[in-house]
């Protein structure tokens, strides 16, 4: 038979980071592509507990259908949070979702049509490429400098496009790790608060800062914006918990378009998490995961100075899972993937995480998912590979 796909699913490449996982499947590999918390973090006795209590408790309840909202003490427990922060939300401001990726299903549903102009970050994150360019956007790129996008630039852009939204990652961006500063998040809230385009925050690793002090999100100064927030990160990603924070406005639509998606996200596992959450201190759960994730850090950046030939480059981040590497100019990371994968060493081209013009001498690595042994051998293979392109 011949399918007749829709017109759209021809410009939407599959995600490499994907299927780079299907080839590294493999004992003797050392793998820095996926981006994937440590498992060691994952509270997985008080889970079981959780769910041990719910099922007993209140498992005629747990296993029924839901309100597309989500669970109203979930919710509250999302909001107290974000209100111990200063920041003005209250339980009817969130709604539960399917881990932060349908966020962006979600946000480009209710917003974007066909040729509507939309603002990322260079480089952004790959599956926010994946979940808008299903709605055929115009993409425009903003640069990142060290504190956050490049204003100059993005007043440009809004001033002479017709942009409906602006996507950042505005904490350990992935996949560079680059966080913006304060100054940086007041301004671009000042920014956008000129122009009629949506702010649209994702920050799944806001949470997990091992170095300095925490900064609250851009939205603390951008009433209007949407934020995206997860508990994949600081409890568990197989849960897919995730959650938007929106303007009452904005609610009533994505309300509507989650409940043609999916009705509701998994109430069971809902309840799990709000127990697991009432019964275990998560803020001590999240300390271990930030000691953790900063020893695996700092071992990545000692072993990528004491292995990388001299002109490679690396952001060197305050918290999250990864760090962005820039080789020489002239210099295909692709090519040195195929080298890498010889050497038993995996990471993912940069050339992917652009919506055009990529700058092919890039790379990802992910600290979070390898032991400090596994990391410092891992580099040292990456750097034999790199000194083979002879550069």
């Amino acid at each position: 038979m011949n399918y007749h796909f829709a017109r759209r699913m021809n410009k939407i490449p599959r995600s490499f980071v994907r299927e780079i996982l299907k080839v590294t499947d493999d004992d003797d590999m050392i793998s820095f592509a996926g981006g994937l918390p440590n498992p060691q973090s994952f509270p997985v006795e008080a889970i079981n507990n959780a769910t041990s209590k719910v099922l007993t408790e209140d498992g005629d309840k747990v296993l029924q259908y839901s309100t597309t909202e989500g669970y109203r003490k979930l919710r509250e427990f999302i909001a107290q949070r974000y209100q111990r922060q200063g920041m003005e939300v209250e339980v009817e401001d969130i709604l539960i979702t399917n881990g932060s990726q349908q966020c962006l299903d979600l946000v480009g549903k209710v917003f974007l049509d066909r040729n509507d102009g939309v603002i990322m970050e260079r480089p952004t994150y790959l599956a926010a490429i994946q979940a808008f360019g299903l709605y055929e956007p115009k993409f425009h790129s903003v640069p990142l400098l060290d504190d956050g996008a490049d204003t100059a630039i993005l007043e440009k852009i809004l001033e002479n496009e017709n942009i409906k939204l602006f996507y950042t990652v505005s904490s350990f961006q992935n996949p560079t790790g680059i966080t913006y500063s304060e100054s940086k998040r007041k301004k671009v809230a000042e920014i956008m608060a000129e122009h009629e385009t949506l702010l649209v925050e994702d920050n799944p690793y806001g949470e997990i800062r091992f170095m300095g002090e925490d900064i609250p999100p851009i939205k603390s100064h951008s009433p209007d914006s949407i934020l995206f927030g997860t508990f994949s990160k600081i409890v568990s990603p197989g849960m897919r918990m995730g959650w938007i924070v929106a303007p009452l406005e904005v609610m009533d639509k994505l309300v509507t378009a989650k409940q043609a998606s999916d009705l509701h996200s998994n109430y069971f596992t809902q309840r799990v998490v709000y127990q697991y959450l009432q019964d275990n201190n998560v803020d001590q759960h999240i300390q271990s995961i930030k000691q953790l994730y900063k020893s695996q850090r700092d071992h990545m950046v000692h072993s990528i100075r004491k292995y990388f030939p001299e002109g490679v480059k690396h952001t060197s981040p305050q918290g999250g899972m990864f760090l962005w590497v820039t080789l020489p100019e002239g210099t295909s990371a692709m090519e040195l993937f195929e080298l890498a994968m010889e050497e038993n060493v995996a990471f993912v081209p940069g050339e992917t995480f652009y919506t055009e013009n990529p700058e092919k001498n890039t790379m990802r690595l992910n600290f979070s998912n390898s032991s400090v042994e596994e990391i410092e051998e891992g580099i040292k293979r990456l750097g034999n590979a790199i000194k083979k392109l002879n550069i």
